[in-house]
């Protein structure tokens, strides 16, 4: 209490407006997403770490990208708002960035594959790796801070399945205007600039591959960035429309079921599509397969 003014202390996140039965059903497909989630992405973590041939750029960020996604969904389980709110901004943002980093590998191996090995060396590689990290817990540690000095007296309920930081907003009693400058701000950093430098290095990437005049150096080239290409397109198209779109109360459960794919099927669809389009992932996978059965 302060003067006549009660003070909001915790919030009542509302989820879904469904029976029990169908939050049980939800409960134990959850469950299951998230342990295949851990499955996927140790696998890949497992393969990259074991095969000697996939010590390469482009596996070394893949792995930063599957420790994204095991992080970033395992962060909706903390109880505290500030540690929860944290981590999710961070990997989300961490995620855009490595995103990032890899299409600019794929555009460095398609277009200047005589150079790669000089342009991407493993100096370059951390930096590039550390950079992502460090951006993406620096924006959200921003944005927390901006989030912790707002008063909260009512009403309590956030009408989200867990803190996601517009939905909190909704319900602070204070000036929120320095908040959205600065999720705007993100959202370019994070988003626009991003996608914009995706879509440069790919219609470079599309234009080195046609002027390439074998159909199976074609082929090949193409398939090195076809996975990373699907990722891309999935992550990116559901967040924009989660984030670049205007708010409206109409489309608030709407936006839940996105950010239900967002957090639950995008970390389990990079490792799926990149071990069952990737020709070099499947051959490592036999390889352990074969090296586990002869001893």
């Amino acid at each position: 209490m302060e003067g006549n003014q009660s003070w909001v202390a915790e919030f009542i996140l509302l989820g879904f407006q469904l029976s029990e039965d169908m939050e049980l059903l939800l409960f134990a497909i959850f469950i299951l997403l998230y342990a295949f989630n851990l499955l996927a992405n140790g696998m890949i973590l497992g393969l990259i770490s074991l095969d000697r041939r996939l010590h390469t750029p482009m596996y070394y960020f893949l792995s930063h990208l599957a420790i994204t996604d095991v992080a970033y969904a395992s962060s909706h389980l903390p109880n505290m708002l500030e540690n929860l709110m944290v981590s999710y901004l961070a990997f989300a943002s961490v995620e855009c960035l490595t995103l990032v980093v890899m299409s600019y590998d794929r555009f460095v191996a398609i277009c200047h594959p005589l150079q790669y090995t000089v342009i991407m060396n493993w100096r370059v590689c951390s930096f590039l790796a550390i950079a992502c990290w460090a951006c993406g817990f620096s924006l959200a540690i921003v944005q927390v801070s901006l989030f912790l000095r707002l008063p909260f007296c009512g009403p309590q309920k956030v009408n989200h399945f867990f803190c996601e930081i517009r939905s909190v907003l909704k319900v602070t009693c204070g000036e929120t205007w320095i908040n959205d400058i600065f999720l705007l701000a993100d959202g370019v950093f994070i988003l626009i600039a991003p996608i914009s430098l995706v879509l440069v290095s790919y219609m470079r990437i599309l234009w080195a591959i046609l002027k390439i005049q074998s159909k199976e150096g074609r082929k090949k080239a193409f398939s090195t960035c076809s996975s990373h290409l699907c990722v891309v397109g999935f992550y990116f198209g559901i967040v924009l429309m989660v984030y670049m779109i205007p708010d409206d109360s109409n489309r608030e459960e709407p936006q839940k079921i996105l950010f239900l794919f967002y957090t639950f099927f995008n970390p389990l669809l990079n490792p799926l599509v990149y071990s069952l389009r990737n020709a070099q992932v499947k051959a490592a996978f036999h390889r352990a397969l074969q090296k586990r059965t002869t001893v």
